[in-house]
This record gives structure tokens, C-alpha cells and sequence, in this order.
């Protein structure tokens, strides 16, 4: 059933979609609404979501980042993989 779900790239698209607003919902759930709740002045409010934010931005970067280093080595992986 997965497979013919992802048979056209339209339905990855809407895939995608679906788990980065899934994402964004438990970000915002999870993370960034206690942080703001858990203090009382603006300003710490304001840190506290500018922090959460960043820590964010840093975590999907990373992730960025290893995803391309993996599709740019993956002959050398696969070789190394199955010994070739």
C-alpha cells in the first residue's frame, strides 16, 4: 500500500507535506509552548522562543546536511556495504 502511495511524485509531495506540518505541530506542542508558558516577562519569553527557534533551525540544517553528504557518498557506501 506504501508503494503505490509513493508511486507518483505528486503523492510525495503530500507526503512530505503531511510530515512537515506534523512536525511543526509537535515543535510547537512540545517545545516552543512550554518554553514560552514557563516564564512570566517578555523578554525571557521572548529568548526562550528565539532559543527554541534556533535550536529548530539547527536540528533541520544538520539534518540537510546529512542527507546530501549521504546521497553524495552513496556509491562509496554502497560498495563499502557489499563489498565491492
Amino acid at each position: 500500500m506504501t508503494v503505490l502511495a509513493l508511486a507518483r511524485p505528486d503523492h510525495q509531495y503530500l507526503v512530505y507535506g503531511a510530515a512537515a506540518v506534523i512536525c511543526l505541530v509537535a515543535f510547537v506542542t512540545l517545545i516552543l509552548s512550554p518554553a514560552l508558558s514557563a516564564h512570566g516577562r517578555i523578554w525571557e519569553k521572548a529568548t526562550a522562543g528565539f532559543l527554541a527557534v534556533f535550536v529548530l533551525v539547527a536540528l533541520v540544517l544538520g539534518g540537510v546536511v546529512i542527507g546530501l553528504v549521504f546521497v553524495k557518498y552513496y556509491p562509496e557506501i554502497d560498495s563499502f556495504i557489499h563489498g565491492n
